[in-house]
């Protein structure tokens, strides 16, 4: 019988708890070399390339067919990032900490860093422009809390740079992304709505001082907003955390 002649030694749940732990293996080196399709071959803080690139190698390249008539994109790609890090080493032996060297906000190193996404607007699924004014998206309205638009807009420094004209939303996550605030210096700048404070009589924006608001990175179009122009904005308010963390005022 077969049962008996060919089983009768064989230990069928040590194989399979054999076959269970190489399939887990097998299934951790797959996924954790998927995940290096981006951000891979490592590199140091200044540009070059790390010593220690981990235990997994590189995937091979893979070519993705971007939806709504977007291109194609293949990763990894091996291309080293274009800009210059504005960033000088204070130690010849790696792991110490990198000094800016220029405006850190503005070059986009430490707590203002930004990736290098693609400048062009980000779609939903319907292939429109995800984040708009709301005047273009004439279906949203406030329905609930403070309207900020007509506010003024105070800095860190407890000075007021300007006023609220329009919010920005996410037409896919139903959602204010940004508020646009014409400064009394001229001209506009986003604010990104998680860094900004609505309170009774004014918008509060603790991260950065009146005179970096003339700094603010602009969009190319008032009635879009590309995916690279919302990483240097929001980089840019986020970095004045540290950078701009001089005159906190006490609203609290």
């Amino acid at each position: 019988m077969v049962g008996v002649n060919f089983f009768g030694d064989f230990d069928l749940a040590s194989l399979a708890i054999w076959s269970f732990w190489l399939f887990f293996a097998l299934l951790v080196y797959y996924l954790q070399t998927e995940n290096m399709r981006e951000g891979y071959p490592l590199e140091n803080e200044d540009g070059g390339p790390a010593v220690n690139q981990g235990p997994f190698p590189l995937p091979s390249q893979k070519t993705f067919k971007l939806p709504h008539g977007r291109g194609e994109v293949t990763v990894p790609d091996y291309k080293k990032e274009a800009r210059d890090v504005a960033l000088a080493r204070t130690a010849v032996n790696d792991g110490f900490p990198h000094a800016p060297t220029g405006n850190p906000m503005l070059d986009g190193v430490g707590p203002a860093s930004w990736a290098p996404r693609r400048d062009i607007p980000e779609l939903d699924g319907h292939g429109h422009a995800k984040v708009v004014p709301m005047s273009v998206a004439s279906a949203f309205f406030v329905s609930a809390g403070r309207d900020p638009r007509g506010l003024p807009v105070i800095a860190n420094d407890m000075k007021t740079v300007g006023t609220v004209t329009e919010m920005w939303v996410d037409v896919a996550e139903h959602m204010v992304r940004y508020l646009e605030v014409d400064l009394a210096s001229g001209g506009k700048c986003l604010v990104p709505m998680t860094m900004a404070i609505i309170k009774k009589h004014a918008v509060v924006v603790q991260s950065i001082s009146s005179a970096a608001f003339a700094s603010v990175p602009q969009t190319k179009s008032m009635t879009e907003i590309s995916m690279l122009e919302e990483e240097k904005i929001c980089a840019y308010f986020a970095g004045g955390t540290m950078y701009c963390a001089d005159a906190k005022p006490k609203l609290f």
